[in-house]
Order: structure tokens, then C-alpha cells, then sequence
């Protein structure tokens, strides 16, 4: 067994080092070809490659042919983030399932229509006979983007009409996902800490008169309570995470699968896989941890030259994760500000107070505002980076004791209903297959027999 081990890992190492050497193309023929790598322009804009009316980033303007930043705007449906969020906020009501109603059919619902959107996702937000105990407890798994995964695939086969791509079909489903996300995240992450952590198994069911934010608190802690606060920001980082935009990855993968003619579940497992990425959703998770290391090496976090000074350190890869990236930091498209960063910054405030966090909550302000500064000097760079959405979000997330194996989850269970809205506007505009083109630059060989070889 132990040689079959060794010739094993001998092979696969030998095998890695041939793929690696055989797949490299050099940077010079990117240029040579005018590749438009990850499908952005050299000055950063994004190539354009279709039309939405559901979200738009602007991060800036054009006057004579000169791109000038400006501090970002997020828009769902034509309507500014800020104002959305400031509309359910001075009502004092929760503003997620608003969002979701506004995203998949274009307009804010009435008091009326809100109330039966509501009723139709708590009358969803039940999973089927036994999937709870079959499909999540008898699999736990360590990754709860996979567990979800596994979870939208199985609906495939309880479903009477999965390949339906009706809208009335696929609105549908979509709906009972959007409903059914923080439960299929929570019970895995709960079947996960019980199986591979020996933690005790507490399973509660959702209340339909409770928000999304709130069932979301509810079913992860063992005694359900939460304060109002808790819930009201972990709504508005529902909120701020639900779109942005038909170019981001996970909804660009919407969008192509979609334009295949695939089904719904098949769809959604595909745009996770794309959000459990680092470089996409799985971002915040290295913003906690880096934080904690900071923490650990900086001595007086209120001294400016120290954190400076350790940040260079992480810059230079000589700290950290030695990846020479300080998480958290810069966006592809914002440029002076993430609008979603500044809303959260807002709110996180109030939070830290609460839970008696004001010292790392300055914290993390004095590093929002010298990271800038210290990658401008270490860099070299002018173009303006600002702190993006994770930034904050992991500190949010942490401050309301959700562990760090749901972060991205969360993002899921908000951002899904934007790739629902994406996937009906790409079945109702009955677009072409997405396939963009990729030129083959190696040269022509002859085949060689198997014994001249």
C-alpha cells in the first residue's frame, strides 16, 4: 500500500511538472495579440459584452476621451444604493426582501405587493421531506459553498419540471432558492461544526414572520436571540452584496450558462463555484485574517507609523500570507470610494459600541485610510484604490458572531437574488451561446508514432 502511495505521488508530481511546463503561454504574445485579459481594457475598463437594466457600477467619467474617477455609485434598477438604503432605513423596516422584488421585476413594490412577496418566500423557505437529514446531515461537508452547491443540484431531482426554461417556471424556482439559501447555509454549517468539530447539533426551523436577516440569526444561534441592531446590519449587508452589475464573475457565469440553455440548478451551482473563489467572494475571509494578524503584531494600534510600517510589511511579502496584497483594499472598477464600503462604514460604528469593539473598530478605520498612502508609496501607483466592500463586511460578520466558514455563504444567499434577475433577463432576451473567441498559438506538429516517440 505505502509503495503504491509513493509510485502515486511520484507520478502525479512528474505529471504537474509536465502540465505546468506544456500550458504556458508568455506574456509577451498576450500583447503581441492584444489579448484582452480577464476582459478588461489596459486603462481598466471592462470589455463590453452585453446589456443589463438591473445594476450599474460607475466609478467614472469621460471628458475628452480622458477617464476621471469619481466616487463610486451603485445603482439597482436606475435607483442609487445610498437612496434605497436610506428609504427602508428612516422607515425602520428591513430592506432586503424589498430589494429582491425590485431587482427580479425592475420596480419597488407597494406596501401590498411587499407583503406578498414576503408571504410567497416564507411560504418557501421550507426544504423538502428529509433533504435536511439526507442530503446535509449524512454528507457534512467542510466547505459550506460546496454543501450549498450539492444542496441547489439535488433540487434538481425533486423538481417535476426542472429543464422548464419558461420565465413563470424559472422565476419559480429561482424564488424557492432565494428562500431556501440561508437555510441549506446554516444547516450546513451546523451539520459541519457538529460532525467534524464535535460541537453539540442544534437545528431550528425558520418563523415565516421574520425577515431573511433575522431567520438568517434565528437558525444559527443555539438560543435564537439577537438584537435589533445585529439585524439591521447584517439586513443591510444583505442588501449592499444582493448586485452589482452583469460583469462581475459569478453573474457573467450566470449569464453564459444561462445563454447555453441550461436549467436553474445547474446555473446557481455554477455561479457558487465562481463565488467561492478568493479573488471574488471568498475575499472578506482573508480580510478577518489578516486583521488578526495584525492585531497580533502591531502593539499600539493607535500609532500611525507602526500600522504604516506593517503594512509595508505585508506589501512587501515579508508578512502575513506573503502574498503582497493587503486584503480589503482596492476594487477593479472603484477607484475614490466603493459606495457600499461607505454605507457599511456608517453603520459598523454604531455596532462596535454595542459589543464594546470601539479599539479594533479604529483600527481598522486608521488602516482603511494609511493603506491607500503606503501602496501609493511602495507601488508607485497613481491610479486612487479605497477600501471595498469586504473591508468592513468581515469585521460586521465577526462582530455578530457569524463564524468565519459562513462569510461567503452570506454573500451567497444575498447575491443570488441578483443572478435570478440576470438569469430571467438573459432568457427573456433570447440572447446567442456566449463564446468568446481564443486564438491557438502553438505550432503545428506532426503525429509520431507511439514506438519513435
Amino acid at each position: 500500500m505505502e509503495k503504491s502511495v509513493k509510485f502515486e505521488n511520484k507520478l502525479l508530481k512528474s505529471l504537474s511538472t509536465k502540465a505546468t511546463e506544456n500550458n504556458k503561454i508568455y506574456n509577451e504574445l498576450f500583447n503581441k495579440y492584444q489579448v484582452k485579459r480577464g476582459l478588461r481594457d489596459i486603462d481598466g475598463r471592462g470589455v463590453l459584452v452585453g446589456l443589463t437594466e438591473i445594476g450599474d457600477v460607475r466609478s467614472y467619467i469621460v471628458e475628452e476621451n480622458e477617464m476621471i474617477p469619481i466616487p463610486g455609485k451603485l445603482l439597482y434598477r436606475g435607483i442609487d444604493i445610498t437612496d434605497i438604503v436610506d428609504g427602508f432605513l428612516k422607515k425602520d423596516c428591513f430592506g432586503f426582501e424589498e430589494t429582491c422584488y425590485l431587482l427580479l421585476f425592475g420596480d419597488l413594490p407597494t406596501t401590498e405587493e411587499l407583503k406578498a412577496f414576503e408571504k410567497l418566500l416564507a411560504d418557501y423557505r421550507n426544504l423538502p421531506d428529509d433533504f435536511v437529514r439526507d442530503m446535509i446531515l449524512k454528507m457534512p461537508s467542510k466547505d459550506i459553498m460546496n454543501s450549498i452547491a450539492r444542496s441547489v443540484l439535488a433540487f434538481y431531482s425533486l423538481d417535476k419540471s426542472p429543464e422548464d426554461t419558461s420565465v413563470e417556471n424559472v422565476l419559480r424556482q429561482c424564488l424557492i432558492l432565494i428562500a431556501c439559501f440561508p437555510l441549506m447555509a446554516v444547516y450546513g454549517y451546523q451539520a459541519c461544526t457538529h460532525y467534524h468539530d464535535n460541537n453539540s447539533l442544534i437545528i431550528h426551523s425558520p418563523q415565516p414572520n421574520l425577515s431573511t436577516a433575522e431567520n438568517i440569526l434565528h437558525m444559527l444561534r443555539p438560543d435564537s436571540k439577537y438584537t435589533k441592531l445585529e439585524a439591521r446590519l447584517l439586513d443591510l449587508a444583505l442588501v449592499l452584496h444582493a448586485e452589482h452589475g452583469g460583469g462581475n464573475n459569478s453573474t457573467f457565469v450566470t449569464h453564459v450558462v444561462t445563454s447555453a440553455g441550461s436549467d436553474t440548478y445547474s446555473v446557481m451551482a455554477a455561479a457558487l463555484g465562481s463565488l467561492k473563489g478568493p479573488k471574488h467572494g471568498g475575499a472578506n475571509i482573508k480580510v478577518a485574517q489578516m486583521f488578526e494578524d495584525i492585531k497580533q503584531n502591531i502593539k499600539d494600534w493607535k500609532d500611525d507609523k507602526e500600522v504604516e510600517e506593517y503594512l509595508e510589511k505585508i506589501l512587501n511579502k515579508e508578512a502575513f500570507d506573503h502574498s503582497g496584497l493587503i486584503y480589503g483594499i482596492g476594487h477593479a472598477v472603484y477607484s475614490i470610494s466603493d459606495p457600499r464600503a461607505v454605507i457599511f462604514k456608517e453603520h459598523v460604528e454604531k455596532l462596535a459600541k454595542e459589543k464594546g469593539l470601539e479599539d479594533e473598530y479604529n483600527l481598522y478605520a486608521k488602516v482603511e485610510k494609511l493603506a491607500p498612502e503606503v501602496v501609493a508609496k511602495v507601488r508607485k501607483m497613481y491610479k486612487g484604490i479605497s477600501a471595498n466592500v469586504d473591508f468592513y463586511s468581515a469585521f460586521v460578520y465577526r462582530m455578530l458572531d457569524i463564524p468565519p466558514e459562513l462569510f461567503t455563504p452570506i454573500f451567497a444567499i444575498s447575491r443570488i437574488s441578483g443572478w435570478s434577475a440576470h438569469r430571467i433577463e438573459e432568457i427573456v432576451n433570447a440572447g446567442k451561446i456566449i463564446r468568446p473567441a481564443y486564438k491557438n498559438v502553438v505550432k503545428k506538429r506532426k503525429y509520431v508514432d507511439r514506438e519513435e516517440r
